[in-house]
């Protein structure tokens, strides 16, 4: 058999549609420039699947500053990895302005947030320690167990009595550190870790918790500061993981954390040792956006208002809507096979809204969950033609929307 025989079959991940050359539901051809709105098959839509959560992408002022940065340095700046020639006084700088913003001892520039996030924790974890990582946590994440020399172990989701089973059994015969690894908001579902409980069991167990918080981070809490400062327990987070890919409108990460903790992952995390530096153009961009996530507060509260006006629209339709604390808009629909999950998706493209449908295993079989999110940016005319739409497939394909409330139901109570 030759390495390459299975790349003519229609196996692995979207084999079905990788086989037939799709580039509509998966892999869809867009317009690059972010926003509310863009072009897709050459009519207008209102797009629901960027994480583009303050509307800082649109942002004229962060725009005007890349283009002045990008004269100045090009996007080669600096040349070479931190630890040879790519350091400079702007990286620490912005080092030491994330960590004072996360309320943190030293924070750590990353220049992808999957990497940063694998990062991290294989810089941490040895042969003699152990992960405990909640089982719908992000693929960087997984991988980062995976590929750390340690053992790991996975809770149910966000379920702390399978988390404390865990570390009770670790620390029968414990002879490392322990890990707790977790997202703050799940990016897929939108719900929360219970990180009041999680905080508790950690310090009950002598663990160290690892919190990636990439749909939190300058969304959650007063000042932006996450899922932690929503919670009230920021300050007991070990490592709080943040990217940029998300509010910030940009590429790369942070770790925050301990001085002595962030020296470890700057020598020791092989994703950024031996990567090139974040090129300037992102440096002086996150600069500025942090001053305006830190300050401008009423982008927060709009988003806030648009995600309650979305997710009331949309219950009042009958339609299966996560009760989570995120601004998230996880909307469940029944799709119990490959052709009416994507007529519906086409029947809401066709109308002009924009979304993205995720199946088994992050949620059941049977059901299309539609991650939806609600940006500073959008509007109310936005939001009621949404919810026209999708009053208008419901009816259409004649969608039986109470059958995904009691497979989900069920799934809780399991």
């Amino acid at each position: 058999m030759d390495l390459f025989d299975k790349c003519h079959t229609d196996g692995g991940y979207f084999g079905q549609f990788r086989a037939k050359e799709d580039h509509y539901f998966t892999r869809p051809v867009l317009d690059p420039i972010p926003g509310r709105e863009m072009i897709f098959h050459g009519q207008k839509v209102i797009k629901w699947s960027i994480n583009n959560y303050l509307g800082l992408a649109e942002n004229n002022e962060i725009k005007a500053l890349a283009v002045e940065t990008a004269k100045k340095y090009g996007t080669s700046a600096p040349m070479g990895a931190r630890m040879m020639t790519g350091n400079t006084e702007h990286h620490i700088a912005l080092e030491k302005k994330f960590a004072e913003f996360l309320q943190k001892e030293d924070a750590v520039l990353f220049n992808y947030g999957y990497l940063g996030v694998i990062g991290t924790i294989t810089s941490l974890v040895d042969t003699n320690d152990t992960i405990i990582v909640d089982k719908l946590s992000h693929a960087s994440m997984l991988d980062g167990v995976f590929m750390a020399q340690g053992k790991f172990r996975v809770y149910r989701h966000n379920d702390m009595n399978s988390l404390e089973a865990h570390l009770k059994h670790v620390n029968k015969d414990r002879k490392g550190g322990i890990l707790i690894v977790t997202e703050g908001v799940f990016g897929m579902r939108g719900d929360i870790a219970d990180l009041p409980a999680i905080c508790a069991l950690k310090e009950k167990y002598d663990a160290r918790l690892f919190v990636d918080d990439a749909h939190g981070f300058g969304v959650m809490g007063e000042n932006g500061r996450g899922s932690g400062e929503y919670f009230g327990v920021h300050d007991k987070l070990d490592i709080y993981f943040g990217t940029f890919a998300k509010a910030f409108a940009a590429i790369g990460g942070v770790s925050a954390t301990y001085k002595s903790v962030a020296e470890w992952i700057r020598y020791n995390a092989r994703t950024q040792v031996f990567a090139k530096s974040l090129p300037m153009i992102y440096v002086e961009v996150l600069s500025k956006t942090l001053d305006i996530i830190r300050d401008d507060k009423e982008r927060r509260k709009k988003m806030w208002e648009n995600a309650a006006k979305l997710k009331s629209g949309l219950k009042a339709l009958g339609y299966e809507v996560g009760d989570v604390l995120s601004p998230l808009t996880s909307v469940y629909v029944p799709a119990g096979d490959v052709p009416l999950g994507m007529a519906i998706i086409k029947g809401l493209r066709d109308m002009g809204v924009f979304i993205t449908g995720v199946t088994y295993p992050v949620v059941p079989k049977g059901i299309l969950l539609f991650r939806m999110v609600p940006t500073a940016s959008h509007t109310d005319e936005d939001i009621e033609r949404t919810i026209t739409a999708f009053r208008k497939v419901r009816d259409d394909l004649k969608l039986n929307v109470e059958t995904a409330k009691k497979t989900m139901a069920q799934e809780q109570g399991d």
